[in-house]
């Protein structure tokens, strides 16, 4: 895929740009948004900007792609590719901006490291952006075809808010129906659909939310609001609290997302922390549907039960399931039949053989990944979903070669 001499000077300088990259993106950013604001209106969230969160991810992701191309030059990395091309498709991402993109960074690039950007260097370096941009490129054109849409900006579409219901004091679900006659896309269990919203200073945010259920042709959305403790508050989560009613409009993207429920007969071990919950609601639900009698074991942990959304309608798809069982931990009150503190799977019996999805904060998810290999599952079984950009993602790829 990289040509040998470009490959020969990537490696020996992947080093100095790792080491750069922080200071790169920074500067990347600031001067993108500087020419072009416009693409902070409904394209980039302005929360991720000011946490630092989608500055690390591009960071982590473009190490990561370079050092796979070194380390296996025969192969693609499509599972961190697949990962980057459905955040892209759910907020509409096309080609264009690719172009933008790599003049803003290759600007970049040079003005942090100066005279130590040859032209042979930049052309090397350059030869990795259109790898992997060339390869993403073609990944949202597929997704976007899937899901019946010419581009990223045909994918959206209104929807009505049917039903509010308060989960839990920090989290509300919105329950939607499709406006209009065109058909909509199906969504596997897992997915997640991006809102775009007006903000009261005119510009349009967006924000991923995974679909965590739904009936009847409607689709679910399960909201927690973000009050910023340490970090930006959450605009469009805020917005989406204080002022949507039952009657009023959405703007949702079509469903993306690859970590989603595969079939088969093998044991799920579905473990979520906090509002980590909503995929794997969903997932019960699909299997409680389906009158699955695979092996299911939930693991689930919260600050409390009064703070654990969708409890019950998660505890009534596992009565259903034949061959279910749950395990339970909060760090308040926790009732007779739970433990207290956080997940701890001694004493736990994992099921042989298990495929594991994993889904909350990213110490939760590091902390149940290490347990559940200890307890047997296979690195590449263990399947995990970030809510934001994917901090996780400069280690996904050499996970998945495990």
């Amino acid at each position: 895929m990289l040509s040998p001499e470009s490959a020969e000077i990537v490696r020996a300088t992947l080093p100095v740009i790792g080491a750069s990259l922080d200071a790169i993106t920074t500067r990347f950013y600031a001067t993108m948004f500087a020419d072009r604001p416009e693409l902070l209106d409904g394209l980039f969230n302005r929360g991720n900007q000011a946490s630092g969160e989608q500055r690390r991810a591009l960071a982590g992701s473009i190490a990561a792609f370079a050092t796979a191309l070194l380390d296996r030059p025969d192969e693609r990395p499509d599972r961190l590719l697949a990962r980057i091309a459905h955040k892209h498709a759910a907020v509409g991402v096309t080609q264009d901006q690719y172009v933008i993109v790599h003049k803003y960074l290759f600007g970049a690039i040079a003005d942090v490291l100066g005279e130590a950007v040859t032209p042979q260097v930049a052309q090397a370096w350059d030869e990795v952006y259109w790898l992997m941009a060339g390869a993403l490129i073609a990944m949202e054109a597929r997704l976007y075809a899937e899901a019946g849409a010419e581009d990223g900006e045909s994918t959206w579409r209104r929807w009505s808010v049917v039903e509010r219901r308060e989960e839990t004091p920090e989290v509300a679900s919105f329950l939607l129906r499709p406006l209009g006659e065109e058909p909509v896309p199906p969504a596997r269990p897992g997915q997640y659909v991006s809102v775009r919203v007006l903000m009261p200073d005119g510009v349009h945010q967006l924000r991923q939310y995974t679909l965590s259920g739904g009936r009847d042709g409607l689709r679910r959305i399960t909201v927690k609001r973000v009050h910023g403790e340490g970090v930006p508050a959450g605009e469009v989560s805020n917005l989406l609290h204080d002022t949507v009613r039952a009657g009023d409009e959405l703007t949702l993207s079509a469903p993306f997302g690859e970590v989603t429920l595969e079939d088969g007969d093998r044991p799920l071990v579905l473990a979520s922390a906090g509002i980590g919950c909503t995929p794997i609601t969903a997932m019960l639900g699909h299997l409680a549907a389906t009158g699955s009698e695979r092996p299911v074991m939930l693991l689930h942990a919260d600050r409390s039960p009064v703070n654990h959304a969708l409890r019950e309608e998660t505890a009534e798809h596992l009565g259903s399931l034949p061959r279910a069982q749950s395990f339970l931990w909060y760090e308040d009150g926790a009732p007779e039949g739970a433990r207290t503190g956080l997940i701890d799977l001694d004493g736990v019996r994992v099921p042989d053989g298990a495929v594991a999805y994993l889904c909350g904060p990213l110490p939760f998810m590091r902390r149940a990944r290490t347990q559940l290999i200890r307890a047997g599952v296979a690195p590449r079984d263990v399947h995990y979903e970030v809510f934001g950009p994917d901090l996780w993602l400069a280690d996904e790829d050499a996970q998945s070669q495990n």
